[in-house]
């Protein structure tokens, strides 16, 4: 299971961190991904990490302003938020995608099996 948490209210060009836990043994087997959703968009995917940390993607409007990170020995991945804007307002998710090569990242919705539940971000203007 995924537990995302982190998520609030701030204003635009604030920050946030959002965590998500996992409660499964097996943490380091699985590349990462954070999404989010918005009102009456698609999910799009925000950035993404190796099982190893060492790769990194990230969608172009957050890059520079969003960093992905995680912690295998407390399964555990972050994104730090820097800079929000209005636009980033939006329910973030985490997933994960297992049976992935060691350094590969994953960018596409479908090769992600588990997702957590949705954390509330809102950025006011």
């Amino acid at each position: 299971q995924l537990q995302a948490s982190g998520g609030g209210l701030v204003q635009a060009g604030g920050s946030l961190r959002l965590s998500c836990a996992s409660s499964g043994r097996t943490f380091s087997l699985y590349a990462m991904g954070w999404f989010r959703q918005a009102p009456g968009k698609e999910r799009e995917l925000v950035a993404a990490i190796s099982r190893g940390g060492g790769s990194t993607h990230y969608q172009d409007s957050v890059k520079g302003r969003f960093a992905i990170s995680r912690d295998n020995a407390k399964n555990t991945v972050y994104l730090q938020m820097n800079s929000l804007k209005p636009e980033d307002t939006a329910v973030y998710y985490c997933a994960a995608s297992q049976g992935v090569i060691l350094t590969w990242v994953v960018v596409t919705q479908e090769s992600y099996r588990y997702w957590g539940r949705g954390t509330q971000v809102t950025v006011s203007s």
